[in-house]
């Protein structure tokens, strides 16, 4: 095969390499005007700063989408045409809808906990509005009318067509008027208590202090980070904060202190949310039982590509099987280096004792120091690396511009535009590293969906990345662990795909594809970061940047992933499990189900047993909004990894621009405005398989 040298497109891609922290942020009106003449707009939020601002934005726009609503059905029968109909409503909720993700974000992160709390109230309005409308009989008459008469449309017309009148079948329409109103309401309960749900875990903090010899083994940079030293001279640890948990979890020596925070964490929201999924289970199960369904998991997984409950469990529950005999030779290599640290040769492997022995592994049998690695991944340069990467493959142009309100310091604003032609595409917030009342893991949140607006111009997309890296210190830059870096191109990995996805309506745009494929675009690029090639065009040690990561240890690196792969895909596993076993009872059963044993139970079948006396479903944030879909994470991750393996054949492998385009055009673009087995085929050039990902758990064939 003919390949281009790696020297080659290093050299070309560091050329790539903007200086962004030097230049100063260009002009965000230059960009509208740019975006103007390629007949698009260019707009962003207007975010509410105030308790007030968050009530008002909020009736204003359920007032004026309710009077747009009442002139679509007010039309007299013969003058309704597609576009005053169905093109007119997408355009119409997607304003609403706008508003409501723009709201979510405000409260996830504003630093005015009155406007967060307002902000969550306000999602729950605007989300009760939403369930109204699909319960509208005047709209679905009108609606119907025009479906039924069968005008001449193009293909994406029609798909907009046919997926409104299933949403509104699946509302339980052709119900009789009584028990379609049982069904609103349902669904609107279900919708705020989603919201209490997701607050309650926000909300959840965990505060641990530990002396400096209880924190033995835990690396300096973790101790010397902004608020984990305390005037009393103790560390404190907050379980509720991601990367505090891991950090504890693979370095502390103590396994008691490695216990406490595994117990806190587990713990987080138990009081409160444990309730709240009990009547969330037994809602989704009514509501399931009301239209028709077996499960919630069949009314859920129906407009997915696993199509229903049984599929997905089935899908799991072969893969746990699959995997036995490698998770059991896994757990045993760290229950005997336990046993050898220990000096108890019969030490049992305990759940929060995986990560810190895993870490161990890592660096006895395969010679990767994680903490050393950071180094070589300083938060700036990493993400300058990962623009240009991202700029290259896609052909792109990122320009970080001057924001007219950002909602706390730090927070940037960037346009994404087309290399070739200058062409607006859309825009990013970054807001990076925790602080308090913030959400406090890693997600992509929509701002603004991009659609055709009523006078032919583009309505461009608008997303925002909220991360929680660890923060710089007085004397270091963040720096992020190897793991951390594989997140952040995950993660914008979703924002690409929001960002890169054309159709014409909001409905068919990027993650409106089935649940169950949303991940795999992003699940893909986490393979660029364990690649040499790729590595060398930005990872460095901060301290001297002459010194890249050597070719052994990134080999180790892949080596040590895949001795453990087994067991983090039994972890996936065993959420994606507990997460069916919740939902796929059968609707009829309305005995309540104790979904701290379920989750529980489960963990200790597919992994380990979780800490005693501990409720992990209760901090599963997943359980709300994505219920029935966490399957959908490794249903996804085996097409992302087929994807990925179109790359590492090409010339110029996970750099090679003629493939990247081809990803660009023929999976973001495409969005959902045809069937995503179509998208995959057609990049792929072939029907989608399994070896890619048997090859990447290591799994012989």
């Amino acid at each position: 095969m003919t390949t281009f040298p790696r020297s080659a497109l290093m050299g070309t891609l560091l050329t790539m390499i903007l200086p962004l922290t030097n230049a100063a942020p260009a002009s965000l009106s230059d960009f509208q005007a740019l975006a103007a003449k390629h007949h698009a707009r260019l707009e962003l939020a207007t975010y509410p700063k105030t308790v007030d601002e968050v009530r008002a934005q909020t009736d204003a726009a359920i007032r004026e989408a309710d009077a747009a609503l009442a002139i679509a059905v007010a039309q007299p029968a013969a003058q309704r045409t597609f576009a005053s109909t169905f093109a007119a409503v997408d355009a119409i909720t997607a304003q609403v809808s706008d508003l409501n993700s723009q709201l979510g974000t405000v409260a996830q992160s504003n630093l005015d906990a009155a406007v967060r709390d307002a902000a969550n109230d306000a999602t729950v309005k605007l989300s009760g509005w939403a369930v109204g409308v699909t319960y509208r009989e005047d709209l679905y008459q009108v609606l119907q009318a025009v479906a039924a008469a069968k005008p001449a449309l193009g293909a994406e017309e029609q798909r907009l067509v046919d997926f409104t009148m299933r949403d509104y079948r699946r509302a339980g329409l052709s119900l009789p008027s009584a028990e379609r109103a049982e069904v609103e309401k349902l669904q609107k309960e279900l919708a705020a208590l989603n919201t209490e749900f997701a607050v309650n875990i926000n909300q959840a903090r965990a505060p641990i202090d530990f002396t400096a010899e209880e924190l033995a083994g835990v690396p300096a940079s973790f101790l010397e980070s902004p608020g984990v030293k305390q005037p009393d001279g103790k560390y404190r640890v907050m379980a509720n904060v991601t990367w505090h948990a891991i950090a504890i979890a693979e370095n502390a020596r103590s396994a008691e202190v490695r216990r406490r925070v595994a117990v806190a964490r587990s713990n987080l929201a138990r009081e409160k949310n444990v309730a709240v999924l009990q009547k969330l289970v037994a809602l989704r199960g009514e509501i399931a039982r009301r239209l028709g369904y077996a499960s919630w998991a069949d009314y859920q997984i129906e407009t997915r590509m696993a199509k229903n409950g049984a599929t997905a469990v089935k899908f799991e529950e072969d893969l746990v099987r699959g995997l036995q005999p490698k998770f059991a030779q896994e757990m045993e290599t760290l229950r005997q280096l336990k046993a050898q640290d220990t000096g108890k040769p019969d030490a049992p492997l305990e759940s929060w004792d995986v990560s810190y022995y895993t870490n161990q592994l890592m660096k006895e049998r395969y010679a990767v120091d994680r903490e050393a690695l950071r180094a070589f991944f300083p938060y700036q340069a990493t993400l300058e690396g990962m623009f240009a990467i991202y700029q290259k493959i896609f052909g792109l142009k990122f320009t970080e511009v001057h924001a007219p309100y950002v909602w706390a310091e730090g927070v940037q604003l960037y346009v994404v535009q087309d290399s070739a032609d200058g062409e607006v595409l859309g825009a990013f917030y970054l807001d990076m590293f925790p602080r308090e009342g913030k959400f406090n893991h890693f997600a992509c949140f929509q701002q603004k969906l991009g659609g055709v607006l009523a006078d032919g111009r583009y309505d461009l997309p608008v997303e925002a990345l909220l991360c929680n890296f660890p923060a710089p210190s007085a004397d270091k830059p963040s720096l992020l662990k190897h793991d951390d870096v594989v997140t952040l191109f995950h993660e914008f990995g979703h924002v690409m795909h929001g960002i890169l996805s054309r159709s014409r309506f909001v409905a068919l745009t990027g993650f409106a594809v089935p649940q169950d494929f949303v991940e795999a675009p992003s699940q893909m690029l986490e393979n660029w970061v364990w690649d040499k090639a790729v590595l060398d065009t930005f990872a460095a040690d901060y301290r001297d940047p002459t010194k890249k990561i050597p070719a052994e240890t990134i080999a180790a690196l892949q080596a040590a992933r895949q001795a453990t792969e087994g067991y983090a895909t039994r972890r996936q596993l065993s959420f994606g499990l507990i997460d069916l076993a919740l939902h796929a009872r059968p609707a009829t059963d309305t005995q309540a189900v104790d979904v701290v044993k379920v989750g529980n139970d489960t963990l200790a079948r597919v992994t380990l047993a979780p800490p005693a006396d501990t409720a992990f479903v209760a901090y599963f944030g997943h359980l709300a909004g994505y219920d029935a879909g966490y399957y959908g994470y490794l249903w996804a991750k085996v097409l992302a990894l087929d994807m990925a393996s179109a790359f590492k054949t090409a010339p110029g492998g996970f750099l090679d621009e003629q493939v990247g385009r081809r990803l660009r055009r023929e999976i973001y673009a495409a969005a959902h405005t045809r069937d995503v087995n179509v998208s995959v085929e057609k990049f792929l050039g072939r029907a989608p398989a399994q070896g890619a990902f048997l090859d990447y758990v290591g799994i012989k064939r």
